[in-house]
């Protein structure tokens, strides 16, 4: 690889979840169709998603301290079993922070942190000055931490930040790790040969799409290829794409749901595809979905600060192998939830996908 070395400092995590067994194939919560917590999305004929009853999950009600709204958080499994979110918090400032919710069932029981978790300090990160926004956790086994790939907002726009923690408790911040403007950024778990990755989504002359980048160190990033494109004209995901919750690592690749942007005349859509990676080559994409696969459809993600937004930035898989729940923030305004069956996700793809064509190289 012929890098080009960029000096960097701070630090956040991220925390992805490995799919590597199949077990029987599963609906939500392990349950039938007819499960009666979980309601099926009619965006597409499959119904490859399904929602949780008691959605929204949480909202600025629930919180112990006065915000203005709670979504788009970042999610992992910890060891105990329990399920943390590590919420992005708006202040009425319009500022956004980082709190951890904790809950052993994953859907309610919430144990929400009493202060801030994670604070902007633009003292010593400059880059934090307007807040810290939308964190995607991915755990590292080589050093037993999670990482926090966080988006920083600047005063040249938002960036990618990085942080380190071992109990979502103390970080070790890393700083910017991309310059403005970038975001929707996760770490894949695993080196692919000897370089971490990161997928995330710069901002060009050439529009917004997602690239992946390397580094030898975590702090010095290089090698930057584009690797999926927002489509031309009439398509769902022609405005901008990003990624959505860190890749899952399955045998047939990594599988990455991104977030297409269409504009229209009513204000930005935001809705959800698929995209398969080859698992040594991320930078290839092998099949990429024609159709988007769930989008806005509750009044919970059509009506907020920001309308028609489904937006999850992570998942936990069940101990089948086969069942994620995704978290999601709908309509920048509360989080919600909705479990979908990994090995039909694929199988969707396999039917519906493409190899995915660039015209930007």
């Amino acid at each position: 690889m012929i890098w080009l070395l960029r000096s960097t400092a701070t630090t956040i995590l991220a925390s992805t979840v490995f799919a590597k067994d199949y077990g029987p194939k599963s609906q939500a919560n392990g349950q039938k169709q007819n499960d009666p917590f979980m309601t099926q999305s009619s965006n597409h004929q499959e119904s490859l998603f399904h929602r949780h009853v008691k959605n929204p999950l949480l909202t600025a009600a629930d919180w112990p301290y006065p915000i203005n709204a709670v979504f788009n958080a970042g999610v992992t499994l910890l060891p105990d079993g329990r399920t943390l979110l590590l919420c992005r918090v708006e202040d009425h400032r319009g500022h956004s922070h980082l709190c951890a919710a904790r809950s052993q069932s994953g859907i309610d029981g919430w144990e929400i942190d009493s202060a801030p978790t994670l604070m902007p300090d633009s003292e010593n990160f400059p880059e934090e000055l307007w807040g810290i926004e939308d964190p995607r956790i991915t755990h590292l086994p080589e050093l037993g931490k999670y990482a926090v790939v966080y988006t920083a907002f600047s005063a040249g726009g938002p960036c990618v930040s990085l942080a380190l923690t071992e109990d979502f408790r103390t970080f070790e911040r890393y700083g910017d790790i991309m310059p403005p403007e970038d975001k929707d950024a996760a770490l894949l778990p695993r080196r692919i040969m000897n370089y971490w990755a990161l997928m995330h989504r710069p901002v060009s002359f050439q529009g917004a799409h997602i690239w992946i980048s390397y580094s030898p160190d975590l702090r010095h990033w290089g090698s930057h290829k584009l690797i999926l494109e927002a489509r031309r004209g009439a398509w769902w995901d022609a405005g901008k794409i990003g990624l959505s919750p860190p890749p899952i690592e399955t045998p047939k690749g990594w599988l990455c749901l991104y977030h297409g942007v269409r504009r229209t005349a009513a204000g930005s859509l935001y809705r959800l595809g698929l995209a398969l990676f080859d698992l040594q080559r991320p930078e290839q994409c092998i099949l990429r979905g024609q159709s988007w696969i769930f989008g806005p459809e509750e009044p919970y993600e059509r009506y907020g600060d920001v309308d028609k937004v489904v937006f999850p930035c992570g998942y936990t898989l069940g101990a089948d192998g086969d069942t994620l729940r995704f978290y999601y923030g709908g309509a920048d305004t509360c989080i919600a939830l909705a479990t979908a069956s990994l090995r039909d996700l694929l199988d969707w793809l396999e039917r519906d996908g493409r190899p995915a064509m660039k015209t930007l190289e």
